[in-house]
């Protein structure tokens, strides 16, 4: 099976994904088919204006792309018959879309004053969506013709927009010969990043980044926001945000700065506690980026309707298509705490495709209050991890189920975005909606490791491409940035986790190119050995290897050669004392390599052995448990993903063989104070006779730090008088 199609690789479920018209997700996600769209819809006219402008006198437009209520009948019309699988529309006009004309138009007395052409084409195709043949749609005819005072009735809440202070002006309004940038991209280019004096916040370290420009001395960024009404927020947004988002601390404060000043943000220490006020700022620093992007583009609107014909005005104040936001998280439930975060702060008058949306995504089980609480935070109600969603914002209305291209926020799994990108069919892949993206939101990315990484990473390198096709753009209104192929550069990157690890690094100096710059943080780890609560000898063997590559390698000679023969030996005891030995593997290709050498080994038939993997089935599973209980099997072999979906609770744990150092350090506490525990306040274990040994090299750094805790790792790997580190 190709990996693109492997969700969770079968753990907690798994993910399917088939092509059909009716496609299924096995797991808690209810079935989900797909509906057609309407078709042999009329055609525009423009005597159905002038009706719906009788009807409705006085209404003013709603959407920031000035549509027409012929528009936002066919929208509707499309996006209530479609899934959120929709992802391909026709050919849409991101923000020059139709202008309405204002009543008595034709009666004027004074010549009409000429204004610029958008496109008067009407384009029909047909489009095809993962395999389906979808009807075709018909857009609108566009119309050139509109008042200004209808242009500018969008403007009453464009507040702060064009003020040079505002980071959204300074970061996007770039001029065409501006040499600032163009230094700055060419030292992202080379890789060029002065670092700045780290920032220390209680026990958190905060370093920027930046790319040098010659003759400039770079702005301090020692800044903490120590109140909402610091950050250039849109007038609407000031009082819901106020109600939202409770009083920050320095940590979030100066986060906030970062967010709000566009620079990319790689934050490894995401927990429980906060979780909630990280959302609340991604989702403000999301909306309040569209609405300032709306509101740019009615006001050149307006100005353009306005101003005469001879003038050779120019407005550059659009990306090709209209999406703007991308947000990544694992599962719908998280998808359910975005959206609503995102509603109410935009308090609209209405919410399209609620009922939809709630059957959809909010409906599903939560996990049995035994489970420890970041499980059931990441597992409760719907965990499906594929889908995506498309949020459209008028100035009334939050519309969910929006097409891509009609959408101002995709939100979207790794596997659904990238089974929406087309990745199994090359003759079908289209990731033109993602041309235009300037803010990229990656949320609980430690979930997603225990995904499938390569769909995250598959989605970076199809961000920010020049698109395939026009999809009704102005060129005259795009970025001068995007079309020399730059957007990339001017991308913001946010990527909040409970834990760092090495494919995040490598996003956070490959793929977070921001010439505003990048920051990271870090902060002290006190070791998660310390937390366990019970007296147990703790053994860490180092071992060395000769490249990366080898590293595996080398990592299964020393497991065969100085844990195994131990094995053998306490197996050949007759008191059970070899009973109840737990070998924890980080990988599913150990898990496999290690289970065909204890199968197949001549130096391994002593051992009897048991295994529980993502993808064992529930009644092996059982079988599993219960002879390793019983002492039937002396071994059991236990992976990190099967811990990740599952978090079974092993009885009859007397040893505990860490074959890597799990990625994250809460599933040490389980394992060896968890299990270890539980068999001693059972009765069944002595704490003499209790033990752990893990295997680690130089590139489990950061597993062994936040271990073991900041400084004693150092010392462990750069040890050389000898390379086992016992701990009690």
């Amino acid at each position: 099976m190709a990996p693109f199609v492997r969700g969770r690789g079968g753990g907690r479920g798994g993910s399917s994904f088939r092509e059909g018209p009716n496609r299924s997700h096995r797991g808690r996600g209810k079935a989900r088919g797909r509906g057609d769209y309407a078709s042999n819809r009329s055609s525009f006219k423009s005597t159905r204006v002038e009706e719906q402008r009788e009807v409705a006198s006085g209404d003013e437009e709603e959407d920031y792309a000035l549509e027409s209520d012929e528009d936002a009948q066919e929208d509707s019309s499309a996006s209530s018959s479609s899934d959120e699988e929709d992802v391909h529309a026709s050919t849409v006009q991101p923000y020059n879309a139709l202008l309405l004309s204002l009543n008595g138009n034709e009666q004027r007395s004074e010549p009409q004053r000429k204004r610029r052409k958008i496109s008067n084409d009407q384009d029909f195709r047909e489009v095809e969506v993962l395999g389906e043949e979808v009807d075709p749609i018909e857009e609108p005819e566009s119309q050139d013709d509109s008042g200004a005072e209808a242009l500018e009735s969008g403007l009453e809440d464009a507040d702060q927009v064009g003020e040079k202070h505002d980071p959204f002006m300074k970061h996007f309004d770039r001029s065409d010969d501006d040499k600032e940038l163009e230094q700055k991209i060419q030292s992202v280019k080379e890789n060029n990043w002065s670092t700045m004096e780290p920032m220390k916040i209680q026990k958190w370290s905060c370093t920027l980044k930046i790319p040098p420009v010659s003759g400039s001395n770079p702005e301090p960024f020692s800044h903490t926001v120590s109140a909402l009404r610091e950050l250039t927020l849109k007038k609407r947004l000031r009082e819901s945000s106020g109600k939202l988002i409770p009083p920050m601390d320095k940590l979030s404060g100066n986060l906030a700065f970062h967010l709000f000043n566009y620079h990319d943000i790689l934050f490894p220490h995401r927990t429980l506690v906060n979780s909630e006020i990280l959302r609340k700022l991604a989702c403000l620093h999301a909306i309040n980026h569209v609405f300032k992007t709306r509101d740019v583009v009615i006001k050149d609107n307006a100005r353009l309707a306005r101003e005469d014909a001879q003038e050779d005005l120019e407005y550059r104040d659009q990306g090709f298509t209209r999406p703007k936001i991308l947000v990544i998280l694992p599962t719908r439930n998280s998808c359910v705490k975005y959206v609503d975060i995102i509603v109410s702060l935009c308090e609209p008058e209405q919410q399209e495709n609620k009922k939809r949306f709630q059957e959809t995504y909010a409906s599903g089980e939560d996990p049995s209050q035994d489970k420890p609480e970041d499980f059931r935070d990441l597992f409760s109600g719907n965990d499906d991890d594929m889908f995506r969603l498309g949020l459209k914002f008028t100035r009334k209305t939050v519309k969910t189920f929006a097409q891509f291209y009609n959408s101002d926020i995709i939100i979207a799994s790794p596997l659904g975005l990238r089974m929406a990108l087309g990745a199994d069919d090359p003759k079908k892949q289209d990731h033109d909606f993602l041309s235009s993206i300037e803010i990229v939101i990656f949320d609980q990315t430690d979930a997603m490791v225990m995904q499938n990484w390569e769909h995250v990473e598959y989605i970076f390198e199809h961000l920010n491409l020049q698109p395939k096709e026009a999809h009704g753009c102005d060129f005259s209104r795009v970025r001068t940035w995007y079309l020399d192929g730059n957007a990339k550069y001017l991308r913001q990157t946010i990527l909040l986790s409970a834990f760092n690890f090495p494919s995040l690094n490598r996003l956070f100096t490959h793929q977070m190119l921001n010439v505003e710059g990048k920051v990271r943080y870090s902060q002290v780890e006190g070791g998660a050995m310390i937390d366990l609560n019970i007296p147990v000898k703790q053994t860490f063997s180092r071992f060395d290897f000769g490249t990366p590559i080898a590293e595996p390698n080398n990592r299964f000679k020393y497991f065969t050669t100085a844990i195994v023969p131990s094995l053998t030996k306490l197996s050949t005891l007759g008191s059970g004392e070899g009973h109840g030995v737990l070998v924890y593997l980080p990988t599913y290709a150990d898990f496999v390599r290690v289970r065909n050498y204890l199968a197949s080994s001549s130096e391994t038939q002593a051992i009897s052995f048991g295994s529980i993997s993502e993808y064992t089935s529930v009644k092996d599973v059982a079988r599993a448990r219960s002879h390793f209980l019983s002492g039937r099997h002396a071994v059991l072999l236990y992976t990190e993903r099967a811990h990740h979906f599952r978090r079974y609770r092993l009885k009859g744990v007397k040893k505990v063989i860490l074959y890597g150092l799990p990625e994250n350090s809460i599933f040490y506490k389980e394992i060896v104070g968890g299990y270890l525990g539980a068999s001693i306040a059972a009765g069944k274990l002595d704490t003499r006779s209790a033990s752990v040994r893990a295997l680690f090299s130089r590139l489990d750094i950061l597993k062994l730090e936040r271990i073991v805790g900041t400084g004693r790792h150092l010392s462990m790997l750069k040890h050389n008088g000898g390379d086992t580190f016992d701990f009690v």
